[in-house]
C-alpha cells in the first residue's frame, strides 16, 4: 500500500494550524487548480469528530467525488480523515501537529497518507507510478497554501524555507 509523508514548518501555533487544517473554505481555497469544493454534509466552516465532507475536484481531467469523515480528534495535537465513499479501495489521512523543538512559536505539521486504488495489481502499479507523486504534490501545494494563509492571518510576512519535506 503506497504511503506518502510530508513534513511542513509553520510560523504559527499548533491550535492555529490545526484549525486551519480543518477550515472547509481554507481548504477549498487552497485546491483552486481542482476546482475542489465540499457538496455535501459539512460544506463551510470547520470540521470537527465524526463530521463527515463530501469533495467534488477534477484530477487527471475526470470528476472526482470523496467523502471523509474524521474518525479521530485530538485537538491540537492530530485527527483523522477516512474515505467512506470514494475513488480509493482505502484512503486514511493522519495529520500531526507539534511545537518546533527550535522554535516554540512555530508548529511542525506531517501528513502522513495511506491509500490504495481499486482494479488489483493494474490499480496498485497506477498507485505507485502516478497517483503516490501526484497526491504528494497535491498536498505540498495545499501545505504551502496554509503556510501562506497563516502568515498571513498573523500579519507576518512569509519567509522562504517556510514549508520543508524531508
Amino acid at each position: 500500500m503506497p504511503r506518502i509523508d510530508v513534513t511542513t514548518r509553520v510560523s504559527a501555533t499548533p491550535e492555529a494550524v490545526f484549525d486551519a487544517c480543518l477550515d472547509v473554505d481554507l481548504h477549498t481555497a487552497s485546491m483552486g487548480t481542482s476546482g475542489e469544493r465540499a457538496t455535501g454534509g459539512v460544506t463551510t466552516g470547520r470540521l470537527s469528530a465524526d463530521d463527515v465532507v463530501t469533495w467534488q475536484a477534477r484530477h487527471f481531467g475526470l470528476p472526482w467525488r470523496m467523502t471523509v469523515r474524521i474518525t479521530d480528534h485530538q485537538r491540537p495535537h492530530r485527527f483523522v480523515d477516512e474515505q467512506t465513499s470514494g475513488p480509493f479501495a482505502r484512503w486514511r489521512h493522519e495529520h500531526l501537529f507539534a511545537r518546533d523543538p527550535a522554535d516554540p512559536t512555530a508548529t511542525i505539521m506531517r501528513d502522513l497518507i495511506e491509500f490504495s486504488a481499486p482494479m488489483g495489481p493494474a490499480g496498485a502499479l497506477v498507485a505507485r507510478v502516478i497517483l503516490r507523486p501526484y497526491l504528494r504534490r497535491l498536498i505540498t501545494r495545499r501545505n504551502d497554501f496554509l503556510v501562506g494563509a497563516l502568515v498571513s492571518r498573523a500579519g507576518g510576512t512569509r519567509r522562504r524555507g517556510n514549508g520543508t519535506r524531508p
